[in-house]
């Protein structure tokens, strides 16, 4: 991750040796920063890999063709119903699941064709949902996790202070890095999946939106053929 890449910090005339990259700070948190930082790292993986395993599904289930429905009214006015299904299967869209199970019930009342078809696109947005209440629940905890690290951190260096007679900035060092660095990673990886999490929304409100859309088009179709 971006924040585990090594980078240095140095100050105007502080020698080469003195330089420390972000691992060694994190080691300095001790055996506690180390775990909480782990586990920030670990929901960070989590939370890129989920957010571009779910971008590129909604964004293929967001693909449409827009004569598509055109296509479909055709084959239905001339009576080739295997035609309309066999167009549906080559597609491999919730849309286009959606109309074919539509048309494997025509015949049926436009009740039970109607049923039908919700139950395919409740299953559609299911899959579509998948994993995002995940996201949202690292988006949430990430940060409670960082200001955990902050607080253990602020309570090694207080106990520090309290127990070493000579205190030094060094002697602080340890839990003082802790706190600033769990916060900051914590905020990081929240802030990127609280974002994540509210664009695949937002994505797959389009596709539902589009969905109920061809579900009208379709139910009128079969009213009126013609």
């Amino acid at each position: 991750m971006i924040l585990f890449s090594f980078f240095f910090l140095q100050a105007d005339g502080v020698d080469e040796e003195k330089r420390q990259s972000l691992l060694d700070l994190v080691t300095q948190g001790g055996p506690l920063g180390i775990a909480i930082v782990s586990i920030l790292l670990v929901l960070s993986i989590m939370a890129v890999s989920i957010f571009v395993e779910r971008f590129f599904t909604i964004k293929s289930a967001s693909k449409i063709d827009q004569n598509f429905m055109n296509n479909i009214r055709a084959s239905v006015a001339a009576g080739n119903i295997q035609g309309a299904i066999a167009l549906c299967q080559t597609k491999k869209t919730p849309i286009s699941r959606m109309v074919e199970k539509g048309l494997m019930r025509i015949g049926k009342p436009l009740k039970d064709i109607d049923a039908a078809i919700e139950n395919v696109g409740n299953l559609e947005i299911f899959q579509l949902e998948n994993r995002l209440s995940t996201l949202a629940s690292i988006a949430g905890a990430a940060p409670m996790i960082g200001f955990f690290g902050t607080v253990t951190g602020m309570i090694l260096a207080f106990y520090k202070m309290a127990s070493e007679q000579n205190v030094t900035p060094d002697v602080l060092a340890g839990g003082i890095y802790q706190a600033l660095i769990t916060t900051a990673f914590g905020l990081l990886v929240g802030i990127f999946a609280f974002i994540g999490y509210n664009l695949l929304v937002a994505r797959v409100g389009k596709v539902v939106y589009n969905m109920e859309k061809t579900t009208v088009e379709f139910m009128d179709l079969l009213q009126d053929p013609s």
